[in-house]
């Protein structure tokens, strides 16, 4: 009989195993993560009962892939422009919330008599909560069209950014052993120069290559490029000293703004459940039962840390940032559980050997209880929240409601805001090419040059001069570049003391690019020729000076095309814009077998019926915004609708018969709901909604409109603007914002 590599038998062992446990706990309506978990237990060393693996070295490889390819999925949802809309909402509440968790973690370890190293990183692993489990839970009790469920996605998105930037945090501190040392500041400046280049350089470049080769892409041929780059990503993140999770996730982020995600997506589910099922097996394997037994007390005193703290601290951050009570309590309950991210930063520190044995343990066994709960958690959120608006004064109600309703308000953004912000844009990011450019060619360029050209003493020289020819147009958009003109000239013109800060500006660009260009000669040339090279360098930028300006404005044209090609998005951006009466966005997608097919929106009388309003139809690459009565649904069309809850769910209804856990939403990166204040910078007060034309500029719906405390929904076109109103408007978000701007360029002048 032929011998079989122990690889392919404890293939065999751990793949037999998680089938046995994920129909059992698909049975019992648990999680799958928990079901691979319980394998890993079963086949691992610390269980004899079954038959155990013979090579857990070669198993740690094959999960090492499989954090690599969770890490890769993970970006491929996460593209650049997503992580910009999330929203301050869920990006503070985000933050406050993993500090606190982070804190309270090291003050729990530290209580139970642990050392600084292990409290710090079960700060890190009671931080963040689990994507997976939320989603199967929110599925299961069909909540995914509610409003609070925006809320909670962001958050996710922030936690997940956040987890896969402790991971390099904490490496960095495992080793210097120091908070706040120069080796961590270093860490974090080295990483936010490295992103910022990454990400500059992927999204101009993987989208234009993907681009240029369509034609000859396919399933299998797609599948083998995303595989190699987030590789090749991994290779070079691991380089200079990063971790490979780190590497595969901008990768991720970075194809995620192509034509090609949903592809890559589906293509890689299958490998990600593969490699994944491997990785979450391989976490039950390094369990000790024992362990559990004798760890009980601390494990049940993290439960309820990660239970109650994460319920109040994100609760607390969701009010403080401006969400109604309800919506902050719901969202809270929904995150109080950790997951797959925390069983990753339990195993950096084995790895490091800075953590004690036992923490792996207790992380798994919590994240196991806290997994059960999550379903309890979101379900008590409606009967708590009822309790205590029953318990809540009406002043205090009064306060909580008036304080959400105005943190939710558009204001007008100053001019001296708005220029400062694109100055420091333009600076970071030029800067950041230039350095990029500098390094490449001194670590890159100049050794193979040397290589090459070997005894010559010109190559420095070269080097230098072929950075100088690179860095050119960015240097020109650095120091020279108009920014803003219209309200650079307003500011310079309405008064004197404006023009100090403004020539401060000015000068500070023109510094930088000053500091840039002596680091170059520094890098590159001999003092002995310097001034030779200023000369020569002075001269090009004479011939080609006037040509900068067409070089930049080419390369900022391809870079934002790549980063907007990707139009539709494949996840829903439930709630995004939130209404204080409980309206919200959300995305259907109509089916062949949905009732309503082939009926016009007249003949659905869908605002009679339902009480919600259609915003745009997505029919393949064609948009139809504020779509006409006569508009008919057709098979696979993607939808955008206003509502509340209760409105929402009974139009699945008409859309989708199915249960409110199977609805299926689409996502429509272009459509918003926005607020805006009628003040001293709307000049449409005193006019009706048809006189202002508010619509037709908007390409928008007005769907409410507040007034003293009153409630104007699905307002008529002859309905008047009084100062002090808040208009809720629905419709293409740029373009909303460009109204907001005209409106106050306009009061100015």
């Amino acid at each position: 009989m032929a011998h079989l590599p122990h690889l392919i038998v404890d293939l065999a062992i751990i793949l037999g195993a998680a089938a046995i446990t994920t129909l059992l706990f698909k049975w019992l309506k648990q999680p799958l993560v928990l079901g691979y978990i319980l394998a890993g237990v079963l086949v691992g060393p610390k269980f004899s009962l079954f038959p155990t693996i013979s090579d857990p070295n070669t198993i740690r490889i094959w999960a090492d892939i499989g954090v690599i390819v969770l890490l890769f999925s993970l970006g491929l949802e996460f593209n650049i422009k997503k992580l910009v809309k999330i929203g301050g909402t869920a990006a503070m509440t985000g933050v406050y919330e993993i500090l606190a968790m982070i804190f309270l973690g090291y003050l729990t370890g530290l209580c139970l008599g642990w050392s600084t190293m292990d409290s710090i990183f079960l700060g890190g692993i009671v931080s963040i909560s689990s994507t997976t489990i939320i989603i199967r839970a929110f599925e299961e009790l069909g909540v995914k069209t509610q409003k609070f469920a925006g809320n909670v996605f962001g958050i996710l998105v922030i936690e997940d950014i956040v987890a896969v930037l402790l991971l390099v945090l904490l490496s960095t501190l495992a080793i210097s052993k120091q908070f706040f040392s120069p080796d961590m500041l270093f860490a974090i400046m080295r990483l936010a120069f490295f992103l910022v280049i990454w990400f500059l350089a992927g999204i101009f470049l993987v989208p234009s290559i993907l681009r240029s080769s369509r034609k000859f892409i396919t399933d299998e041929t797609l599948l083998i490029i995303a595989l190699a780059l987030c590789l090749l990503m991994v290779v070079i993140a691991t380089s200079v000293g990063f971790s490979p999770a780190l590497g595969a996730f901008i990768m991720g982020s970075i194809l995620a703004g192509t034509p090609y995600a949903e592809r890559i997506e589906h293509l890689l589910t299958s490998i990600k459940d593969l490699f994944g099922a491997v990785f979450f097996v391989s976490v039950g394997m390094l369990i000790e039962p024992a362990k559990l037994v004798e760890f009980g007390g601390p494990i049940a005193l993290i439960t309820l840390v990660v239970i109650v703290g994460k319920a109040v601290n994100v609760t607390l951050g969701a009010l403080v940032v401006g969400q109604p009570l309800k919506q902050s309590l719901q969202t809270g309950m929904s995150l109080a559980q950790i997951g797959e991210f925390s069983f990753i930063i339990a195993t950096l520190g084995l790895n490091l050997k800075v953590t004690s044995d036992f923490l792996y343990a207790i992380a798994v066994a919590v994240s196991a209880l806290t997994a059960f709960t999550t379903p309890y958690m979101i379900r008590a959120s409606g009967p708590l929240y009822n309790w205590l608006d029953r318990k809540l004064s009406p002043r205090t109600k009064m306060f909580l409601s008036s304080y959400s309703s105005g943190a939710q308000t558009i204001g007008s953004v100053s001019d001296w805001y708005q220029l400062l912000r694109e100055h420091i844009q333009i600076m970071i990011v030029n800067t950041v090419v230039i350095l990029g450019i500098i390094l490449m060619t001194s670590r890159l360029l100049l050794p193979l040059l040397h290589e090459q050209l070997t005894g010559a003493s010109w190559a420095e020289p070269l080097a230098g001069f072929l950075s100088f020819v690179l860095m050119a147009p960015f240097l020109w958009a650095l120091a020279l570049k108009r920014i803003n003109q219209p309200v650079y000239t307003r500011l310079w013109t309405e008064r004197r003391s404006y023009r100090g800060p403004l020539v401060t500006l000015a000068v500070t660009r023109g510094l930088i690019g000053l500091g840039l260009v002596l680091l170059l000669l520094q890098q590159f040339f001999p003092v002995s020729i310097i001034l030779f090279f200023i000369v020569v360098a002075v001269g090009i930028w004479l011939v080609f000076g006037k040509r900068l300006p067409l070089i930049y404005h080419l390369i900022e044209k391809r870079f934002l095309l790549n980063l907007n090609a990707r139009q539709i998005h494949q996840e829903a951006r439930m709630g995004r814009n939130l209404l204080p009466w409980d309206a919200h966005l959300s995305y259907f997608e109509v089916t062949a077998e949905s009732p309503g097919v082939g009926f016009t929106l007249a003949e659905l009388a869908l605002r009679e019926k339902y009480g919600v309003n259609v915003i745009s139809i997505a029919r393949g690459s064609l948009t139809v915004l504020v779509p006409s009565a006569s508009e008919r649904f057709y098979p696979g069309d993607k939808i955008a609708v206003i509502g509340t809850d209760q409105q929402l769910e009974q139009f699945n209804k008409l859309i989708e018969p199915a249960p409110a856990s199977h609805l299926r939403v689409t996502p429509a990166q272009e459509i918003s709901l926005q607020k805006i204040a009628v003040d001293e910078s709307f000049p449409f007060a005193g006019m009706t909604i048809r006189e202002s034309r508010v619509r037709e500029k908007t390409q928008g719906l007005i769907v409410g409109i507040e007034r003293k405390g009153t409630r104007i929904l699905n307002p008529d076109s002859t309905t008047f603007f009084h100062p002090g109103d808040v208009i809720w408007l629905a419709g293409n978000t740029k373009l909303i914002k460009e109204f907001q701007r005209e409106n106050r360029l306009r009061n100015v002048q």
